[in-house]
């Protein structure tokens, strides 16, 4: 599940995923290998990849958020991500943008993420 933002006045959308390449689930998979250290739930599950674009060259673009700006990885997750990425074969080259716009909130967990802390 990929969060796809409604939009807020005054606030740049973020535009939904493509999820028609054949990378995009082995990307996504990579995705859930990275966990934020503070919550026992995988980050793609999370939601703090906003979108996964992927050219015909096979160059990835993964555009992201954290849980809080005060995230005490907020200068390594990106890296772990780019990391994880990259280890998909077929992958030319990786890039993570980490954005703060729209915030991260509870919503944009996935129903697994939600079961897995209890919340559902």
């Amino acid at each position: 599940m990929t969060y796809t933002p409604e939009p807020v006045e005054g606030e740049p959308l973020i535009a939904p995923s493509s999820t028609e390449h054949a990378l995009h689930e082995p990307i996504v998979e990579a995705c859930r290998s990275v966990f934020d250290p503070e919550i026992p739930v995988n980050i793609y599950d999370l939601g703090l990849i906003y979108t996964i674009e992927i050219s015909d060259e096979n160059d990835v673009m993964i555009t992201m958020t954290l849980t809080a700006p005060g995230c005490p990885v907020a200068g390594e997750m990106p890296g772990w991500v780019q990391e994880a990425v990259a280890g998909v074969g077929g992958i030319r080259n990786v890039e993570v943008a980490l954005v703060w716009s729209p915030p991260w909130g509870m919503e944009m967990m996935s129903d697994e993420a939600r079961l897995e802390l209890g919340f559902m």
